[in-house]
């Protein structure tokens, strides 16, 4: 027992004295976060105050705690926004999170290497990850990847010790790697890459063991429906479409090489080297062959465990590849694995040395340990030069952000840059309790208009405009020209050029009608089935990055609710009330509203065909599939609709009718679509 508690005392004081590193780092460093860290700081601080821990929040339900993660799971927002809660919301303080998910690391990587070969390797492998080049990164930038790490390398550690022959099998075990890797994947869907291939080696040993390994696999789909299901079904439509964005959209616009490629193959071995330092690296890789070489010498009781690190690094780093999409963070959650690895190559150097009874042993491990620190102070030290610096916290502030007694206000951000953007405005803006937003415009030439009637302030730059559209120069040149807006302030950029705060006069009100006045007109353009889902979410979507704050929703509602106590036929304030469920992504609401709808207006396809895809969007399909049966018109897409949700809800023998259906209701759509489709290409080329 002594022993054990001098193990993990050892442990402990790796992670005390790497978070003094990264706290070091943090106190240091001057920068801002840039697009991804600000966007989960915002994620963070989201759930920080929809739990009620942080100002200018507070717990509105489950619903709306799903709302906040619609593309990743919310897991790691979670536990960061109640660190925040706890630490502060200063990028700095925030990161405190990171060293909670490295000390979750640490623990994860000390246990498994103890079950690999005993304490001495743990540790070797504990001071190795400490002192690795890509974790030193992790642990001092604002993103999920840390977290991932952890929750992976756990998820993978606990299963292998359920699936082990001789000691696995029990159903603290059981419970044990299931909830882990549930955890990993609600910390974010890349953990599937990791998990998916000792998940099927697991389950064809449970199947082919039987018995009690059999009844404890399915708890991993009991507990899938419990505690990832809500999420997934909550969040699947923008879940899949950033997913998309994310692996294929991106992998095409950044040009990284195809999946089959030899590029590609070699993609993630080539950044080892920079990854985990070339000393690591070295030592290890020979260790492993010198290891290799004397396997007859060595005891082989580890044997299964050691199989079962190597074949799922081996699968896992095999699927990683065949993602289209590139990037040094996406083989992060393979490193631990990895990392042990090398771990035990330095190990057998020092089983070799032992047996030849060698007094250097001690000496040669520090100097090899030392010679593995100039890899990742050099690669901190170039970080510094990389991170992002700019005057967003000024600016924001003299727009009144970052306070909570300003009203809710909304900052039209033009450029788009590492050090000022619409992600970092926002953190910046609603930090202590503030309501200030930013929304990014310009992407097109009709974004103009819009923010020359209706924003109230906007963030202009002189010089880079950074990752932007050719538009955004229309933008900028129409709010520095029109007069509706003054300038408030101009600030300095580091790196030259300037950045300009604007704001518009009170000699140019907001133009009338609001919005709010517009949404029932708008609403009621559904009515118009295809043709009439355009102009309403193309303007519905640019009120959004106007009004941050969807101000327009609560008096829209409440005008409408008023107008069905007076008149509960009335058609109007069904459209209202069902498109402000739509958007709000609440399928059942907006169901019965359609359902009212589909009664009222039996000649009309489209309540019954809205009313079928909402509640396919909710995972309904029986439902799905009566709404469009029901339906008294005849219609293609309804009839593809009632097709398709009845394949869904297990009616297998639509099949063949869908397989017709289908098709024929994309083809009606387009033909429905095409004239408006050409209008708008005649509009766009005279704007031109």
């Amino acid at each position: 027992m002594k022993q054990r508690w001098r193990f993990w005392a050892w442990v402990a004081l790796i992670w005390v004295l790497s978070t003094l590193v990264d706290r070091l780092w943090w106190t240091l460093q001057t920068g801002v976060p840039a697009w991804d860290q600000a966007d989960y700081l915002n994620s963070a601080m989201d759930h920080g105050r929809a739990l009620g821990l942080l100002p200018g929040g507070g717990w509105q339900g489950w619903q709306a705690l799903l709302d906040l993660s619609p593309k990743i799971p919310p897991l790691a927002s979670l536990v960061n926004g109640t660190v925040m809660a706890l630490s502060g919301d200063a990028p700095e303080q925030a990161a405190w999170s990171l060293s909670l998910w490295h000390g979750l690391l640490l623990v994860v990587m000390a246990g498994w290497g103890r079950r690999l070969q005993g304490e001495g390797l743990a540790l070797i492998a504990c001071l190795l990850a400490a002192l690795t080049p890509a974790f030193l990164d992790l642990r001092t930038d604002y993103v999920l990847e840390m977290a991932l790490v952890a929750s992976c390398s756990l998820a993978i550690w606990r299963l292998g010790v359920w699936c082990d022959p001789q000691s696995g099998g029990r159903w603290g075990q059981a419970w044990g790697c299931t909830v882990a890797a549930l955890a990993a994947v609600l910390v974010k869907q890349s953990a599937l890459l990791v998990l998916v291939p000792a998940g099927f080696w697991a389950a064809g040993m449970a199947i082919r063991r039987g018995g009690p390994w059999l009844r404890q696999a399915l708890l991993l789909p009991f507990l899938t429906a419990a505690l990832v299901g809500p999420w997934l079904r909550h969040n699947w439509i923008t879940s899949l479409g950033g997913t998309n964005r994310a692996v294929f959209e991106s992998a095409a616009r950044e040009g990284d090489p195809g999946v089959l490629s030899l590029a590609s193959w070699l993609w993630y071995l080539r950044l080892l080297p920079e990854q985990l330092g070339s000393v690591l690296l070295l030592v290890g890789l020979s260790g492993v062959l010198l290891w290799c070489w004397q396997r007859q010498q060595v005891s082989t009781d580890h044997a299964w465990s050691w199989r079962w690190l190597v074949i799922n690094l081996v699968a896992a780093w095999v699927l990683t590849t065949l993602s289209p999409n590139k990037g040094d963070r996406y083989i992060a959650p393979l490193l631990p694995a990895l990392l042990l690895l090398l771990a035990r190559g330095w190990w057998q150097w020092g089983h070799w040395l032992q047996a030849k009874r060698s007094a250097l042993v001690w000496p040669l491990f520090g100097a090899g340990l030392l010679a593995c620190v100039p890899a990742g102070w050099a690669h901190q030290l170039h970080r510094f030069e990389d991170r992002p610096r700019g005057p967003v916290e000024a600016l924001v502030q003299a727009a009144g952000g970052a306070d909570p007694s300003t009203p809710p206000a909304t900052l039209i951000v033009v450029p788009s840059t590492s050090d000022l953007n619409q992600h970092n405005v926002s953190f910046y803006g609603r930090r202590r309790g503030g309501q200030t937003v930013g929304r990014q415009l310009g992407g097109s030439r009709r974004d103009s208009e819009p923010v020359l009637e209706r924003a109230e302030w906007v963030v202009l730059a002189e010089g880079d405009q950074g990752s932007v559209r050719k538009a955004a120069r229309h933008l900028d040149h129409a709010v520095r020209s029109s007069g509706v807006f003054q300038l408030v302030n101009q600030f300095q950029r580091p790196r030259g050029g300037s950045y300009s705060l604007w704001r518009r006069r009170l000699t140019h009100p907001i133009a009338e009608p609001s919005f709010a006045d517009r949404f029932p007109n708008l609403a009621a353009g559904l009515a118009a089935g295809p043709v009439g889902l355009d102009p309403v979410f193309a303007a519905v979507g640019q009120e959004h990055m106007l009004d941050g704050h969807f101000s327009y929703r609560d008096p829209v509602r409440a005008e409408a609710l008023e107008a069905l106590a007076q008149d509960p036929q009335a058609i109007r304030p069904r459209w209202t009330l069902a498109l402000l469920a739509v958007l709000e992504n609440r399928p059942a609401q907006a169901s019965a509203q359609f359902e009212h709808l589909q009664r009222l207006l039996p000649d009309n396809p489209w309540p019954a065909a809205y009313r079928s895809v909402v509640n396919l969007a909710g995972w309904n399909p029986w439902q799905a599939a009566a709404a469009a049966d029901a339906a008294t018109i005849s219609n293609p897409v309804l009839v593809a609709l009632g097709d398709l949700s009845g394949v869904l809800s297990g009616a297998v023998w639509r099949i063949p009718a869908a397989m017709t259906s289908v098709p024929a209701a994309v083809t009606a759509v387009e033909e429905a679509l095409e004239p408006s489709s050409n209008q708008e290409q005649d509009q766009e080329q005279a704007s031109s």
